[in-house]
């Protein structure tokens, strides 16, 4: 039994008597994911779940980001009445303006928020059972609010995503992804990009090659891993300082997951985490980080070489197609850039995600965050879509970011 199910004198809620109306038996809650390696890699070899999903993902950011900034965590496990798992909710409460809320695990770190479900399980969930099924969640995890799930996908591998079934609107921000043809980049690449895009990025790649003989190299090893990590971090460091903005990746749990999760397994699986790097005459000018799942391989971070001629030739965009090209002939069937918007994605990308944002009270406290939630992911979805009021706002966020850093200097 979990330390949480101990202090909540329970570990399953038992709806063996409902079952006839609902596909479910019994919730159980843990914090430990040690308790449920087996049972959840078995499910996600079959079932939908996106990469930042997956047990190789989860695991190590539990044991460095959700570790270092104590996270409380709730992994949901649901059972049928022959009790084979055939869910799983990966997540952390949080307890904001003294609102306590669910969310999936992972934040900004992860693109996709979603459960882990057996197909058919998920099939069988409408808005009702679901609901349900999160009220019983929260009998679970004693005092919470509201369940707060953003950036979700209305459906994965083309069954719908039971949590995005309780919408609250859309996510600001969209997911960019193009479907790969096996064997054929350059069909591929064909179909996705137009002429003129192709054409401009042929002439880039010529100016690049001035610069010197290149190669691309996927980490494979420690020392390789912690070469392109440092490259990493200090081109994204030098991009969040030039846009006055705060370095997601300056924290020290964040370089420990990234590292974890992209060493080489004893088991023989291949890490979750790729780190590729673009170099040229042995200088890393970009790099690229993403999760990688069966078939899908999921952008979460980019980097480049800010100064110098070769930043006109835009290595990053470089780097992200001959990593398309390799892909193309290794098994990925979809190569996605994740969420938010951005030139090289359009260009690049023919499909795109409109995900989906929920917001499921539990408590009249949690309807109004949730309320208040909802209004300002529909502002914040309005701004982006107004390329007047988005200037406005990206000014604004200037001069405030500016005089913080002001105040930061005088004291």
């Amino acid at each position: 039994m979990s330390a949480i199910a101990e202090r909540a004198g329970f570990d399953q809620v038992d709806a063996t008597q409902q079952a006839g109306r609902r596909p479910w038996a019994r919730l159980g809650v843990t914090a430990e994911i040690a308790e449920l390696e087996t049972e959840w890699r078995a499910l996600e070899a079959t079932g939908l779940v996106t990469p930042y999903q997956s047990f190789d993902w989860v695991a190590p950011y539990l044991r460095t980001v959700a570790k270092a900034h104590g996270e409380d965590i709730r992994l949901v496990s649901v059972r049928d009445n022959r009790d084979a798992l055939v869910a799983i909710l990966p997540l952390h409460i949080t307890r904001r303006n003294g609102v306590r809320f669910a969310e999936f695990i992972g934040g900004k770190h992860a693109n996709y928020h979603m459960g882990i479900y057996a197909p058919a399980f998920a099939k069988a969930l409408n808005s009702d059972a679901t609901s349900q099924l999160l009220r019983e969640a929260a009998a679970l995890f004693g005092k919470i609010d509201a369940f707060v799930f953003i950036n979700q996908p209305p459906e994965w591998d083309g069954i719908a995503n039971p949590m995005a079934l309780l919408t609250g609107g859309h996510s600001p921000s969209r997911a960019y992804k193009l479907k790969l043809l096996p064997g054929q980049c350059e069909a591929t690449l064909n179909r996705s990009m137009s002429s003129h895009a192709r054409k401009k990025h042929k002439n880039k790649r010529n100016r690049f090659a001035d610069h010197g003989s290149s190669e691309m190299v996927q980490a494979s090893t420690p020392q390789q891993i912690d070469t392109i990590l440092a490259d990493f971090l200090a081109q994204k460091a030098a991009r969040f300082a030039a846009m006055g903005v705060s370095d997601p990746f300056a924290d020290p749990a964040i370089r420990a997951f990234l590292r974890e999760a992209a060493m080489p397994r004893t088991d023989g699986r291949p890490p979750v985490i790729e780190l590729t790097t673009l170099n040229v005459e042995g200088r890393c000018v970009a790099t690229y980080v993403g999760a990688v799942h069966r078939t899908r391989f999921s952008g979460m971070a980019t980097s480049f070489e800010m100064g110098g001629e070769i930043a006109k030739t835009s290595p990053g965009e470089i780097l992200l197609v001959d990593l398309i090209k390799r892909k193309c002939h290794s098994g990925i069937e979809t190569f996605d850039l994740g969420v938010g918007d951005a030139r090289y994605k359009t260009t690049i990308c023919d499909e795109k995600d409109d995900l989906v944002d929920s917001f499921f009270a539990v408590t009249t406290k949690g309807r109004a965050y949730a309320h208040f939630s909802r209004w300002k992911r529909a502002l914040k979805g309005a701004i982006k879509q107004n390329p007047t009021a988005l200037k406005i706002a990206q000014r604004a966020g200037g001069l405030l970011r500016g005089r913080r850093h002001q105040a930061s200097a005088e004291d």
